[in-house]
């Protein structure tokens, strides 16, 4: 049974809560509507069943691996980013990597791959430890119920403080901390007008909220940047020393480089703190894998802090993190404008034609996936999937930057936790996912903490 809303999870049903998607085309109104409050509730059913979708107006819904890897890899250019997402978000990370095209882009990107070469892990692995540790001497000092969709972020922001943040100390990390959730709580809040697409004259309700959030933390990210460039702390430590390191030889002006530092801070926080809610729940509706998880995690470090060389003796959490992945990715729906008319397997796409790709969907969808809606960790192990069938970072030029940086984090703070950690489901009852900024809880996701046996 695939549950929808705040369902009372039975201890014997092992199916992970799901959303419900829309049983018919919505309309413009309906869709900006709906779309502001839970974007998953504007994506049609049939893209759970049928690989591609067309929309109303001139919406195409693609779950087709093919498409994707053509209109993602071969002819990437010719779909950028949709305006209604740089209007969303443009506020908050302006034109840096996430949302600059053409050479701008290009520039960016070559600049920065560097920082997220896998040579540059094991330092931030020793961060992400640290705080992994934290968390699991807390939650075993305090054991019983514990929101984890609270303990995850908490979590990846403390890594933010220790990876981006570490060494200022003319900024406290309680500083970092306020900014920060006022941050996300700003860029999350979607416009119905954005969405609509309206004149930027028109006042959006977070408008009249103000944009403090986002200029204390605009204000915070540049004095970081500037009283970190002013010293001289040799080898790097952390992340915002690599950053700085590639700005030495090729810098960007001063506003390019805080967009580019804001987009990362988002990015990294909201992709590794969701994953983390919604793992720590699957392993809690499957003990038996949680249990072997920990064995594997033990036989490789029984004690210390987790090293970034100990993930490659732990096949089977590296699975399971894939597969939450698959059924929550957190960047769950992207969209591309057509910038030229295209044929592609049949599909005619119009200049000016909207490419929506509902992430969700590819990854449950009953023409790819077995079983689509069951936790399988297994069919990670050893197997490879045609390309553009599985994609929680998106695909060619323009894929996650950051994703190896993601999955270590996640893989690190999970190994640190779940060794001396154990989840399972209580009473609570469950919230359903729901997609504003990224795909997160609709709300508490309680579980049950205590010490493993």
């Amino acid at each position: 049974m695939t549950a929808f809303g705040m369902t009372k999870m039975k201890q014997f049903d092992v199916t992970p809560v799901a959303a419900k998607l829309a049983e018919k085309p919505v309309t413009l109104i309906q869709f900006a509507r709906s779309a502001g409050r839970n974007m998953l509730e504007v994506i049609p059913v049939e893209t759970l069943r049928q690989t591609y979708v067309r929309g109303p107006l001139n919406i195409h819904y693609i779950c087709d691996p093919e498409m994707i890897t053509e209109l993602l890899v071969g002819q990437g250019r010719a779909f950028p980013k949709a305006k209604f997402t740089k209007d969303i978000i443009g506020s908050a990370v302006g034109n840096g990597l996430i949302l600059s095209e053409g050479e701008k882009w290009r520039q960016q990107r070559r600049r920065y791959s560097p920082l997220f070469a896998a040579r540059n892990l094991p330092v931030m692995a020793k961060h992400f430890a640290e705080t992994g540790a934290e968390v699991a001497d807390s939650l075993a000092e305090n054991e019983g119920p514990v929101d984890v969709s609270q303990v995850a972020p908490a979590s990846t922001l403390t890594n933010i403080s220790r990876v981006i943040f570490s060494g200022n100390e003319e900024v406290s990390s309680e500083q970092i901390r306020l900014g920060l959730i006022a941050y996300f709580n700003y860029i999350s809040d979607l416009s119905l007008f954005d969405l609509m697409g309206l004149p930027k004259w028109l006042p959006r309700k977070k408008w009249l909220m103000s944009k403090a959030p986002v200029t204390k933390m605009r204000d915070l990210a540049r004095q970081v940047i500037e009283h970190r460039r002013s010293e001289n702390r040799g080898e790097p430590r952390d992340f915002l020393d690599f950053m700085i390191e590639a700005l030495k030889t090729d810098f960007e002006d001063e506003e390019t480089t805080v967009d580019n530092l804001l987009t990362f801070v988002v990015a990294g926080h909201e992709t590794s703190a969701n994953a983390l809610a919604w793992g720590y729940y699957l392993l809690a509706l499957n003990p038996d894998i949680q249990n072997r998880i920990r064995t594997e995690i033990q036989a490789v470090r029984p004690d210390g802090l987790v090293e970034f060389s100990d993930l490659e003796s732990m096949p089977l959490l590296r699975a399971h993190v894939k597969e939450t992945l698959r059924l929550y990715p957190s960047a769950a729906f992207f969209a591309r404008d057509a910038s030229e008319t295209v044929e592609i397997k049949g599909v005619t796409i119009e200049k000016g034609d909207a490419l929506f790709f509902p992430v969700y969907s590819l990854h449950r969808n009953e023409k790819l996936w077995d079983d689509p809606d069951q936790y399988r960790p297994e069919r990670f192990l050893g197997a490879t999937l045609p390309r553009g069938q599985y994609i929680p970072f998106g695909d060619g030029p323009r894929i996650c930057i950051g994703a190896q940086y993601a999955e270590t984090e996640i893989m690190v703070l999970m190994a640190s936790v779940l060794r001396c950690i154990n989840f399972s489901l209580g009473e609570a009852k469950l919230p359903e996912p729901v997609l504003t900024f990224t795909m997160r809880t609709s709300g508490p996701l309680i579980l049950e903490a205590e010490r493993a046996s």
